[in-house]
């Protein structure tokens, strides 16, 4: 029987990072077995490690999908309703409101236009002037309707209430950048010898610096063998490290030294980080972290996560070395959330 001081118990280490999310899934008594084999039950969470990540990946595209037909739709009811109140079709409304209003692009526009583009066109200006004209108009009429559109959301008061497809995804407690009690939670899985994770180390520094107060990021590890022999001593060694306070000092050496990963750059980081170097070779020795690593490794699959980088921003996964502008669409979106909920705030 499940008592009240184990469940407890399983929480806390659960959102410590120390137990895998399937773990947690098992506390749950309604949940029905897929298949048995004599008195073995098959659950649903059985089958994430092998398709979890297709899972999501559909689970996005179906949420993408909506969402594009949803702001159609939206924008379609919008026109309409503006167009009725003026006793007009849509298409007339539009017309009248947007099309006659905006002004022909000018000639020194469209050679504007035209240089910018040069080398791609590799034709002379006389012989696609014509072109570049109507797609220089076309452009501009796009924006001027969507632009007019996004007036009328807020005239209107328009909310959208479909949510992104979310993974309950625990932050390490004991490895957290940022504000600890921040809107906004990162959990990023990473591999210490992934270049990618390199490369998007810097765009986290820009989220955090940008979001200050906002955003708190925390990073478990997914150690990709296979590919990368050393990634997880290097994970190892930066639980060592974290042993001693010096996480995310030891972490950037790691990432910054990359390229030379080995046994001896370990110890040379442990020192550079101002480590005490004895303790930190004995720990690294003892191999006590490996199962810790092994439980951020199976939750990081659980959670459909196929490569890294991968980052749960809120729940929300965003998978890759993706540019800022990445982060910055999810997370002022889960901030506009946050103040809706909270309007006072």
């Amino acid at each position: 029987m499940m008592t009240f001081a184990k469940l407890k118990m399983i929480f806390v280490l659960a959102a410590s990072g120390a137990l895998p999310l399937v773990l947690l899934a098992q506390t749950n008594p309604s949940r029905q077995p897929l298949a048995r084999i004599g008195d073995q039950a098959i659950y649903e969470e059985d089958l994430l490690p092998s398709i979890g990540a297709q899972l999501n990946q559909l689970k996005t595209q179906e949420y993408e999908l909506k969402i594009k037909a949803l702001k159609n739709v939206l924008n379609q009811r919008l026109l309409e309703n503006e167009a009725k109140s003026k006793g007009l079709s849509a298409d007339v409304f539009l017309e009248q409101a947007v099309d006659r209003r905006l002004p022909a692009p000018g000639a020194g526009e469209v050679e504007a236009y035209y240089l910018a583009q040069k080398d791609r066109l590799a034709q002379p200006f006389t012989e696609v002037k014509v072109q570049l004209e109507q797609a220089l108009a076309q452009a501009r009429l796009q924006q001027a309707r969507q632009d007019f559109i996004d007036r009328l959301r807020q005239t209107y008061a328009v909310s959208i209430l479909l949510s992104r497809p979310r993974v309950e995804v625990m932050p390490d407690s004991a490895r957290l950048l940022g504000d600890p009690y921040a809107p906004i939670t990162i959990v990023e899985f990473a591999d210490f010898q992934c270049p990618y994770c390199r490369t998007a180390e810097q765009t986290l520094k820009q989220v955090l610096e940008k979001y200050r107060g906002q955003v708190r990021l925390s990073f478990r590890d997914l150690p990709l063998r296979q590919i990368h022999p050393q990634a997880q001593a290097a994970a190892e060694a930066a639980r060592c490290a974290g042993d001693q306070g010096k996480f995310w000092e030891y972490h950037d050496l790691l990432l910054a030294n990359q390229g030379a990963l080995n046994p001896s750059t370990y110890a040379d980081d442990a020192r550079n980080a101002g480590l005490d170097v004895p303790r930190f070779q004995a720990c690294l020795e003892s191999g006590r972290f490996r199962p810790l690593i092994e439980n951020d490794l199976q939750s990081g699959f659980a959670a459909g996560v196929s490569g890294t980088p991968a980052f749960y921003i809120n729940g929300v996964m965003l998978s890759g070395a993706q540019p800022l502008s990445e982060f910055e669409r999810i997370i002022e979106s889960e901030l506009a959330n946050a103040r809706s909920r909270n309007p006072e705030r």
